[in-house]
């Protein structure tokens, strides 16, 4: 009898978020039981003080709602965090000025003699002050962060062992972070005529004319292909930070520092996701800007320079018979 071979599991022990509050007593953090003994002592202290004056019935009707309330605030999340700071996000942001203008050195206000209707815009103040030659953001709060492009690679496509390596691979480089990292997988407009332009120019240059006649019938495909179809590619960006733990010392001096610190964490990650199979390279003063123009329109129209054979592209319709044309499914 022969006997199968069970696939390994696809498991990686990761440590838990260190940023994570510690639990107190009963699974609570420190924030939450603060909120429940609140709710509690002040609902204790109405019942104390209205239980002669008002019937039980009535005094039921105004605690539980008011408890349930603090229960709610205090084991509820939404987007990620608890509710208190959700609903203190919103009332900043509901008393925030919404008309942001490009002011670094604030709004002047209007002469005396100009009657102000309404409210004068706020200055609009971005995370990133500056870019790099060298790629690297420097950011409002002082730290500086770079962004790192990868590759990607199918997952699907591999065997269950091959699997089960991509994902030990991929846990032991999670392990060996030493700082916050963010992951970012994003879609952007793909604009093809460049392509379809070299295509045509070098046509006219191969040596046999079949070969400049299907080169041709491609560059119609393609022209056919980039005017009746929203075609998108695949961006994969790793953001790499670090936050100066001194502020003492000049300001440029502790940049600089941060700068060369993310550079060689960029440059460790390339080499544990090249265990992997991935290409990553930091993002240059261009791209990078190009990045974060795109981040911040996500809806605006800002098309690539140009997009190669190699590069995963799909469509809102029909982007597999797409990808078969250029040699590649995505």
């Amino acid at each position: 009898m022969k006997h199968e071979v069970e696939p390994p599991p696809l498991l990686a022990r990761i440590p838990a978020d260190i940023d994570q509050p510690d639990k107190i007593a009963y699974g609570l953090t420190f924030r939450q039981i603060l909120i429940i003994t609140l709710t509690g002592g002040i609902a204790a202290a109405v019942y104390y003080l209205c239980h002669r004056l008002l019937p039980v019935v009535i005094l039921a009707a105004m605690l539980l709602p008011f408890l349930a309330l603090g229960l709610t605030v205090a084991l509820g999340r939404r987007d990620g965090l608890s509710l208190d700071r959700f609903a203190l996000a919103a009332l900043l942001f509901a008393g925030a000025r919404k008309r942001l203008v490009a002011a670094p050195e604030g709004v002047a206000g209007p002469p005396r003699w100009c009657r102000l209707r309404g409210k004068l815009p706020a200055p609009l103040r971005l995370p990133v002050r500056a870019i790099r030659t060298d790629g690297a953001l420097e950011l409002a709060d002082g730290g500086v962060a770079v962004l790192v492009e990868t590759s990607t690679l199918s997952f699907h496509l591999r065997t269950t062992s091959e699997q089960a390596a991509l994902v030990g691979a991929f846990g032991r480089w999670l392990n060996s972070l030493e700082a916050p990292v963010q992951l970012l997988a994003r879609a952007r407009p793909a604009d093809l005529s460049d392509l379809i332009q070299t295509i045509e120019h070098q046509a006219d240059e191969l040596p046999h004319a079949a070969l400049a006649s299907a080169a041709r019938d491609h560059a119609g495909y393609l022209a056919e292909l980039n005017s009746s179809r929203e075609l998108l590619t695949r961006q994969v960006l790793v953001v790499l930070r670090d936050h100066p733990a001194s502020s003492r010392g000049r300001r440029s001096v502790r940049r600089d520092a941060s700068a060369a610190v993310v550079l060689r964490r960029a440059t460790e990650a390339e080499r544990a996701l090249a265990a992997l199979g991935i290409n990553t390279r930091v993002l240059d003063a261009q791209e990078a800007a190009q990045a974060l123009t795109e981040c911040l329109d996500p809806s605006g129209w800002h098309p690539l320079g140009r997009i190669l054979p190699d590069e995963p592209i799909s469509g809102t319709a029909q982007h597999h018979a797409a990808a078969r044309t250029f040699g590649r499914d995505t």
